[in-house]
């Protein structure tokens, strides 16, 4: 008797048709669209034509995969979850396995075998999954073929997250901006694949011995396939692909059908059941008629700037460009602003290779009819641009789009900028920017929020965008992360849920993410009454009517809305021409852009322990631009020389205790793990251990490859960067130290008590990580790892019990411990003062020098150079000194209650710190948070509150793993423009932005 298994997965639907020896008959891969039953009703008809016997032939079925349940409950059809289906089939061909990894489109999971069968599977993030893969070629521009030849002719990988696909694009335009290779992104792409695998998804579990790789991408992707074998160090006889692997799973499920069933009412049930469905939640339509529709649109064509035809102008013209995310955007203009030029396209990871196209075309046009007169560009791709076709300003994006904003509503008090992946909200106060708003890292409810949805359902992102207008009953689908949200749509499509019905809601969930993830509004007066819409996404009517809708007021959108930043970069050539030499552009020349050429290469900057990724782009004249650098030494040969605190602080900190501490040690060596709170708790821990004889051996500063050493023992991928990083540093001790290696790491539910808040916690994951260490790290069964509860804010009571634990563990006197443990506390209070008294010379070095100053705000282990990637050097390379919050915590005067619970001890240094910050004109303020720590979430809106109680700006910059700071340059540089601006009404100096 024949067996038929079914696997209807998140993408796909595969079939197969087996004997009762499980040989393959049949097998289908196909897409399904999200027509789960249609496709596989289609995949039994194929069946059926190439196995006729089956139209009058009694078999066995069962269904499998992720969205199979479904299916197979409407059509009354038997259902075998799939870990059982896929452990059946390894089971049967591969019964000495060890482990399974399988990807499939939107799911992933590794199924442990060995004792008890136990799976560990992604949730409803796509993020390292097929999708994920399939989303990163089409930003290349290429197809998943394409992708993975490239990936096999690569020279370096590039750390890029895979978490979700909206913050891997934020971290691939930025290479792909400056100039990287498609090699290098395409393996990074897999690599990142691989490392949310093995940390995501593993947890903490190894993955040793025989692995079976089974699902389409790792079926037909060749590279993935060596990323993981590399990545996990295994050899060809343990890496397994099965010939089979991309219908494993069904062939699982066939080897596990028990019901007999005629095939012809296989195919019955599923007819029946096609068309079956219950209602979902639903919104208030985006339109109730036509006419409705034609005055909105009336009323929104009259944001209009005109143009002129540029076959029949002669003179001076100003060119603009927006090297954007996503797309390139280019305009001309005339010197009263008219258009006379404009493109708009997709960016297809080449921004030079566009802007040659765009040059190319502008200068046949206007041929020698029209000088242009002066240039800038703005965007992700600025420095490239400006750097290979000599414009003439590069200008930070929030300059760019006010100045546009401002031609069309110059009363403007609010403006908000949604593009490809980025949104940027102004508010504006007195013709100046008072407040920048910008989404984080991830580019949820942004333009490719919507294209990633439009192409997954097979539609133009255009034709995608007007299907909802009129739907009567618009999905209410939320306003969660793209590939959250993925979930949130195929839920609606089973309740029903019209392809137009997904497109309202989809629209709406974006102005709901923009309204209350980004802008936090309780109203809309909050916004203002003068609101400037622009970016390419508010050109989509839905999104801009829901904006209108959910505010309760009409805005103004420009008929140009998606071009405003590269028309804003032409006014700002425009209103500065004056500022070149004989008001002639130095643009790259008709002749010199015919002769022009680029040529890209990746390289490691070795200046530093920062090890830069750097991109050095060579153009045909000789002349370099040298991208991915932290610091200005790549390319003036030499770092900036302003003040820096968190490089003196991470000076201060590796180096050696007091001259009591350097004798021979007596006692053997002792490791602490140079993070977390014992990277501040250093100066304490090496005098202590110092004293009593022992040799203290410090874990190094963090690298990439540290992390890389103890990721396969990380439980949790949420858990912030820093904490990650902690298993590498003890896989570095239990190497450096060998044989009878002790490891010192104390839990610490209490930090020193400081007197600034209501307690001094620190936070759960500091207070208790060495407990998650011990029970996860298979390392540390073979050393002495001691982790006392400490308590550092009671003196007298840390002494007793570190007496306790030297006599115990050393046979060590008391007396000596508490001796110790007093001159320990010295040695902490020492260390306090040397970082005021720093603070105090950098503050005044800097005012000497009239050099404005950003206090770069945090936990103690932020110097660490992996985890802070730089920004430090990267601050003062934009001309501003650096200091810590804890080097003017102190001089906030005293202690002050806040609108919050102020329990944790780094917390309320920073709130101190932002209160002074606030109240000194020559002083910025901007916090760095670690994605994953829970208690800034409530850190950062206080920090916003205390600045905003003084009129003063606040800059938040979320960090993790990730290195690419093009991101983070573009929100300082806006927090430098928005600087400029109130200075400038003073009529003190500005800086450069």
């Amino acid at each position: 008797m024949k067996t038929i298994g079914i696997d209807i997965g998140s993408t796909t639907v595969k079939v197969v048709v087996s004997d009762e020896n499980a040989n393959i008959l049949y097998r289908s891969y196909e897409r399904h669209f999200s027509e789960t039953r249609e496709r596989t009703l289609q995949s039994l008809n194929a069946a059926l034509e190439a196995l006729p016997e089956l139209s009058a032939a009694r078999v066995k079925v069962a269904v499998t995969g992720s969205a199979g349940l479904g299916v197979a409950k409407a059509a009354g059809l038997p259902f075998v979850q799939e870990v059982y289906a896929t452990a059946a089939a390894v089971n049967r061909f591969y019964p000495n396995a060890d482990a399974v990894i399988e990807l499939g489109g939107e799911d992933a999971k590794i199924i442990f075998f060995g004792g008890a069968l136990e799976e560990r599977m992604n949730g409803s993030c796509a993020g390292g999954t097929g999708a994920f893969i399939d989303q990163m070629a089409t930003l290349m521009d290429i197809t998943v073929t394409d992708l993975d030849e490239l990936s096999q002719s690569y020279e370096k990988i590039y750390p890029i997250a895979s978490r979700c696909g909206v913050f891997a694009k934020s971290d691939i335009q930025p290479i792909l901006n400056q100039g990287g290779r498609k090699e290098d992104v395409a393996v990074s792409i897999y690599q990142a694949v691989v490392d949310q695998t093995v940390g995501g998804l593993a947890q903490g579990r190894e993955l040793t011995g025989t692995i079976v790789f089974l699902g389409g991408p790792l079926t037909f992707l060749h590279g993935l396939r060596t990323r993981f074998t590399e990545t996990l160090d295994l050899t060809p006889e343990e890496a397994v692909f099965p010939e089979n692997a991309e219908v494993f799973a069904a062939l699982g499920a066939a080897l596990r059908a028990t019901e007999e069933l005629d095939f012809s009412d296989i195919l019955t049930k599923l007819q029946n059941s096609a068309g079956g469905h219950s209602s979902s939640d639903t919104l208030p339509p985006l339109f109730s008629s036509e006419n409705e529709y034609n005055e909105f649109s009336l009323r929104h064509s009259k944001a209009n700037i005109g143009t002129q035809d540029l076959s029949e102008y002669t003179g001076e013209a100003f060119l603009g460009v927006d090297a954007g995310s996503t797309t390139t955007k280019a305009a001309l203009i005339t010197p009263q602003g008219k258009l006379l030029y404009q493109y708009y396209a997709e960016n297809k990871g080449n921004p030079v290779s566009v802007i040659i196209g765009v040059l190319t075309e502008l200068y046949a046009l206007i041929g020698d009819r029209v000088k242009i007169a002066g240039s800038a560009v703005t965007g992700y791709g600025e420095d490239l641009i400006k750097s290979a076709f000599k414009f003439d300003w590069g200008i930070v994006e929030t300059v760019a789009h006010l100045t546009a904003a401002k031609k069309f509503q110059p009363n403007v008090d609010f403006l908000i900028d949604i593009g490809g992946q980025d949104m940027k909200c102004f508010k504006i106060r007195d013709g100046a920017v008072d407040g920048i708003l910008l989404n984080e890292a991830c580019s949820s409810g942004c333009g490719s929020f919507i294209s990633s949805f439009a192409k997954v359902l097979g539609y133009d992102i255009a034709e995608f965008a007007k299907l909802g207008l009129f739907d009567p009953a618009p999905a209410d689908l939320g306003s969660r992360c793209t590939v959250f949200m993925n979930s949130s749509v195929k839920q609606a499509q089973k309740d029903g849920a019209s392809v137009r019905s997904i497109s309202a809601g989809l629209s709406i969930s974006v102005v709901k993410n923009a309204i209350y993830k980004v802008i936090r509004a309780a109203n809309a007066d909050e916004l203002g009454h003068n609101i400037v819409v622009q970016g390419g996404t508010f050109l989509n009517d839905a999104v801009l009517r829901g904006f209108e809708t959910e505010i309760g007021r009409d805005v103004t959108r420009p008929v140009i809305a998606g071009l405003m930043g590269a028309y804003g970069a032409a006014l700002y050539a425009a209103e500065n021409r004056g500022a070149l030499h004989n008001d002639v552009s130095d643009m790259i020349t008709p002749t010199e852009l015919a002769e022009f050429s680029h040529i890209s290469k990746p390289s490691v900057c070795k200046g530093c322990t920062n090890k830069c990724a750097l991109t050095i782009n060579t153009f045909g004249d000789g002349r370099k631009f040298i991208s991915g650098n932290r610091c200005s030494k790549p390319v003036k040969g030499e770092k900036s020389v302003l003040p820096n605190m968190f490089a003196w602080k991470l000076k201060r900190l590796l180096q050696p205790g007091s001259e009591e501490c350097k004798s021979v040690a007596a006692r053997g060596k002792i490791g602490l793990p140079f993070g977390l709170n014992m990277l501040e708790n250093l100066p304490f821990w090496r005098e202590f251990f110092g004293l009593l004889g022992f040799e203290v051996i410090v874990s190094p500063p963090s690298s990439r490859d540290l992390y890389r050493d103890g990721q396969k023992t990380i439980p949790s991928d949420t858990v912030c960067y820093p904490a990650k990083l902690l298993h590498g540093h003890i896989e570095w001790l239990v190497r450096e130290l060998g044989d009878n290696a002790v490891i010192f790491y104390p839990c610490s539910a209490y930090n020193f008590d400081e007197g600034r808040g209501d307690n001094y916690y620190n936070c759960p994951v500091v207070a208790y990580y060495p407990e998650l260490l011990r029970a996860n790290m298979p390392a540390l069964r073979s050393v002495k790892f001691l982790t006392p509860y400490a308590g550092l804010h009671r003196p007298k009571d840390l002494s007793k019990r570190l007496g306790a634990l030297m006599r115990q563990e050393f046979n060590i006197p008391e007396r000596e411990t508490v001796s110790a443990v007093k001159s320990a506390f010295a040695a902490y209070e020492h260390y306090r003062r040397d970082i005021i008294d720093e603070g105090k010379r950098c503050i005044a070095e800097a005012r000497a020098d009239n050099i404005p100053i950003i206090v770069l705000a945090g936990r103690p282990y932020h110097v660490d150079p992996e985890i802070c990637h730089g920004i430090d050097e990267l601050v003062t390379s934009l001309g501003f000194a650096v200091i810590t919050e804890d080097a003017i915590a102190d001089f906030a005067g005293g202690k002050q209650t806040r609108s919050v619970l102020n329990q944790w001890t780094f917390q309320a240094r920073m709130y101190d710190a932002a209160r002074y910050a606030a109240a000194q004109p020559d002083m910025e303020f901007v916090q760095l948070v670690s994605f994953g720590c829970g208690t800034d979430a409530i850190t950062t809106d206080e920090l916003r509150d205390i600045m905003a109680a003084h009129g003063r700006l606040f800059t938040s910059v979320k960090i993790d793993e990730i290195t690419n700071l093009g991101a983070v340059k573009i929100r300082l540089r806006s927090l430098i423009a928005a600087r400029n601006s109130r200075i400038l009404e003073s009529g003190a100096e500005a800086y450069a932005a």
